[in-house]
């Protein structure tokens, strides 16, 4: 099927042209534009992320190296510097932002059937933010103290897959909490977040739409207890107790009780306690979908590291949300493709072999798998785990 194409080529054949096209003509991207279009645009920064470039300057000498090899990349004009960053400042970043959420369905239905290590049939998702400084002189738009700039990142990840399903990029003044405002609640599934989430009234606007949290209270919870459920000690769990909270706005904002479950872990010796809404399911699997919320830290720090968004093409919000977007979606088509040829391989290993083969015209399938697994991508307690 792909013999004789670039691997480039063959990556990007998985994405759906027809969507895109939608969302160029949504936002009027292909308005005055004579050559460079906006896939040519998505293609070149598409690029860059595979091959880690470091500057629009970078992207221009790489691609104009293999000039004769354009064409059958996809990339249907000319690319220069000025072009580029004129495109990234001035198309509409929503273009990018819609594709990649149609990517990210198209995932999710992909990973819906898989494990995560909770025994749990509901959806279930982690939601936390990273921030990314930046200079305020370059990037006044993003104000975040007094001498410095930031975005912040963030994003409500699918732990079945660990697929972000929501992603918000925002100002680094930007209140965590404030993000539960943006969530469309989904009845039955489970919502992880870690403290700095806690705002009662929120909480319970998820608990009304029939979804469940499970977060960790802070030190300063004034709750009484109204029931102790029985516990086995031996599994770490010290108490399983109902709650209704005492002082009198906090009464006010979360009017029902809830569910209080002390743990103490086995690895550190901390002592936790876990909140939430959810009466059914038992003690120990809140504390471990708990645990699960560590994958969204990871994937943070995955796309860090193997992802250009730490150092941005442009300095305007339309320059850098474009190429944040533009990221995500090699990442999801990344994981799309991974599933579709049934590869064994960390994303990590799939980006690496990747970078140093894109210009080649070997089927994919073989190239992602003719080489052997590398032991630090398998064991590396801190790598994404991708199923």
């Amino acid at each position: 099927m792909h013999t004789g194409k670039l691997l480039f080529a063959q990556l990007m054949g998985h994405l759906p042209p027809m969507v895109f096209e939608r969302c160029v003509a949504r936002y009027g991207g292909h308005h005055k534009v004579k050559s460079f279009s906006c896939m040519d645009q998505f293609l070149c920064m598409a690029f860059a992320q595979l091959t880690f470039r470091e500057s629009l300057r970078d992207i221009e000498a790489c691609l104009r190296s293999q000039a004769e090899k354009l064409y059958h990349m996809g990339i249907r004009a000319q690319v220069s510097r000025n072009t580029l960053a004129n495109a990234n400042a001035t198309r509409d970043w929503r273009i990018y932002a819609d594709f990649a959420q149609r990517l990210i369905g198209i995932a999710r239905e992909l990973y819906a059937d898989e494990p995560f290590g909770v025994d749990l049939s509901n959806s279930a998702y982690a939601l936390d933010s990273t921030t990314i400084d930046l200079s305020l002189s370059l990037f006044p738009w993003a104000p975040f103290r007094t001498t410095k700039a930031a975005v912040k990142l963030h994003t409500l990840l699918d732990l079945r897959g660990n697929i972000p399903s929501f992603i918000h990029i925002s100002d680094g003044k930007l209140h965590d909490v404030n993000i539960l405002d943006q969530l469309i609640p989904e009845a039955g599934a489970f919502y992880v977040m870690d403290r700095g989430y806690i705002d009662f009234a929120r909480l319970y606007r998820l608990h009304q739409a029939g979804s469940f949290f499970v977060t960790r209270a802070k030190k300063n919870m004034d709750a009484q207890r109204r029931y102790s459920h029985p516990t086995d000690r031996s599994t770490g769990l010290i108490f399983d107790q109902t709650l209704v909270l005492q002082g009198y706005q906090s009464a006010k904002d979360y009017p029902e009780s809830f569910r209080g479950i002390r743990y103490r872990d086995p690895e550190t010796g901390k002592r936790l306690l876990f909140i939430t809404n959810n009466t059914a399911l038992p003690a120990l699997q809140i504390c471990a979908l708990y645990k699960a919320r560590w994958q969204v830290e990871l994937f943070f720090r995955w796309i860090k590291q193997h992802l250009r968004i730490k150092a941005f093409f442009g300095t305007s919000e339309n320059a850098v949300k474009s190429q944040i977007w533009i990221a995500v979606s090699v990442y999801v088509l990344v994981a799309i493709v991974k599933k579709r040829l049934a590869l064994s391989r960390s994303l990590y290993e799939i980006l690496q072999i990747l970078s140093l083969n894109l210009f080649e015209k070997t089927p994919l399938d073989v190239a992602l798998s003719r080489f052997p697994m590398t032991r630090e991508s398998d064991q590396d307690g801190n790598q994404l785990i991708l199923l």
